[in-house]
């Protein structure tokens, strides 16, 4: 079996169980959400953290503009990559970088725009004793969660680096992983997402490269070859030359 599809038919199977993971263990605002959320919620259903400003400010808006600067640096180094020589080999890299990041949180924040789960804050109902959660909002526009897609978006990264940059690749899916639970978690602890609304959009990050990913598949190894011919060429020049001085 081609490699390309070994790799394809592992991540699919991975996806699929993800799914039935998520859609029966850990259903949106089901008991491991409320559980989780639980010591972030005051006594009568309010957010205590919500406008904390490491979590507002901090994580919820220079975190997320840094990792847009970053998402946009990728982009110039694709179009730098026609000019300078020395980025030439790893042009469609940084393409599938730039392309996927803006492809994929995108079809987050389009779920989102259409989702009728409500955000947690606005879910709770304060009673005399405690509060209630209400759970038949709809319209809520909070699922999945998009503030945490600037993050695990990072993920792109192992698929357009996997062949070329083994090193590089996994940086970038552990970076994306840090980073996407991390900020998912403060949005969660602000009261303003479910931790399984975070996770439901790593799943969604990652289904679209394994969709398209083999699409650019051959773009993407092409380099690897090059790169390997450019020693062998510089190895032969010096038998060469000494050839010719030979005779």
């Amino acid at each position: 079996m081609p490699e390309l599809q070994r790799f394809s038919l592992k991540q699919g199977l991975i996806l699929l169980c993800c799914f039935i993971l998520l859609q029966f263990w850990f259903p949106v605002g089901g008991k491991l959400d409320l559980m989780l959320i639980q010591p972030w919620t005051g006594i009568h259903g309010q957010f205590p953290w919500r406008y904390d400003w490491f979590l507002e400010k901090l994580n919820h808006k220079y975190v997320k503009n840094l990792l847009i600067l970053c998402d946009v640096s990728f982009l110039a180094l694709w179009l730098a990559s026609f000019k300078i020589k020395r980025l030439h080999a790893q042009r469609w890299q940084y393409a599938y970088l730039f392309g996927l990041l803006i492809l994929s949180t995108s079809v987050v924040g389009i779920l989102k725009s259409q989702s009728g789960h409500a955000c947690p804050w606005n879910m709770t109902e304060a009673t005399a004793t405690g509060f209630l959660w209400n759970f038949n909002l709809s319209h809520g526009h909070c699922f999945p969660g998009g503030h945490a897609a600037t993050g695990f978006a990072l993920m792109t990264g192992f698929f357009a680096f996997r062949q070329t940059a083994p090193k590089r690749a996994y940086f970038y899916l552990i970076a994306g992983l840090i980073l996407g639970f991390g900020m998912g978690w403060a949005q969660m602890m602000r009261g303003a997402h479910f931790l399984s609304h975070n996770l439901w959009t790593a799943w969604v990050i990652w289904c679209c490269n394994v969709a398209l990913y083999p699409l650019f598949y051959k773009r993407l190894t092409s380099s690897q070859t090059v790169e390997s011919a450019q020693p062998s060429a510089s190895i032969q020049q010096p038998a060469t030359a000494n050839t010719e001085e030979a005779a």
